[in-house]
């Protein structure tokens, strides 16, 4: 780090940006960082549900490239940004023969494209700063799953340009990594898996901690790959799954 840079990172306030952050896993992600001291914009197409996180959100269609990049272009350039959680995704559960051409593109536009859009506006700063810490949501679906074929695609992409972008960015001091996630007990989850099902129930019985994850055990994770003294990982993907991915 270069001496201007390290005096920048010892006078500021490290800010930390998470896609997707207004509910569920990413809500809890932006609260865990801001615990953790970090001021924290929430990127989101809807407004964050907790209040703590409202007045520096920015609102946009992370789908959409050009307003995506706008908005993280100006999140770069006023403020300080050393960490970016690419978190954002949504699923479109099908069996193979059920699949839709036009979820692909859904998915593949708002889970995987938005994560490069987001890290190509956001690098100049964490390389001003001489340091960055960039962690992708992506899923224990990557193993496979039935019923993914498309969400499983976009997190398969995600880890491995994380892959690549690790060993491209390590000479400035920034590190890339995943959190792949297991059952975690978001509404998500449980408007696919109603509660009461025999679904539901099979998949709990799975795991072999014998309880659903919740989202602060995913931003645990997150939080230790975000801080400044996990600078020696990078490239790596971390199961948050109980168990799961063992067997």
């Amino acid at each position: 780090m270069s001496q201007d840079a390290a005096q920048r990172h010892n006078t500021q306030k490290h800010v930390a940006v998470v896609t997707g952050g207004a509910r569920n896993i990413g809500q809890a992600i932006a609260l865990r960082l801001q615990q953790d001291g970090y001021q924290v914009i929430v990127v989101d197409i809807v407004e964050p549900e907790a209040k703590s996180l409202q007045a520096d959100a920015r609102q946009v269609d992370l789908a959409d490239a050009d307003a995506t990049r706008l908005v993280m272009t100006d999140i770069g350039t006023r403020y300080s940004v050393t960490r970016l959680v690419n978190n954002v995704g949504i699923v479109a559960p099908a069996l193979l023969e059920e699949v839709q051409l036009e979820d692909f593109d859904k998915l593949m536009h708002l889970n995987a494209r938005s994560a490069l859009v987001c890290t190509q506006a956001l690098l100049p700063s964490m390389k001003a700063n001489g340091m960055g810490r960039i962690v992708l949501n992506t899923s224990r679906v990557v193993l496979g799953k039935e019923a993914r074929t498309i969400y499983s695609a976009t997190k398969g992409a995600l880890q491995s340009m994380a892959r690549t972008w690790a060993l491209e960015l390590a000479e400035h001091g920034i590190t890339v990594n995943c959190v792949a996630p297991g059952p975690i007990a978001t509404s998500a989850f449980w408007q696919n898996n109603p509660p009461d099902s025999e679904r539901a129930r099979r998949i709990i019985d799975n795991i072999p901690l014998q309880r659903m994850g919740q989202p602060e055990d995913v931003a645990q994770a997150v939080s230790f790959f975000c801080d400044e003294r996990s600078g020696f990982i990078t490239g790596q993907t971390l199961f948050v799954c109980g168990g799961v991915t063992v067997g």
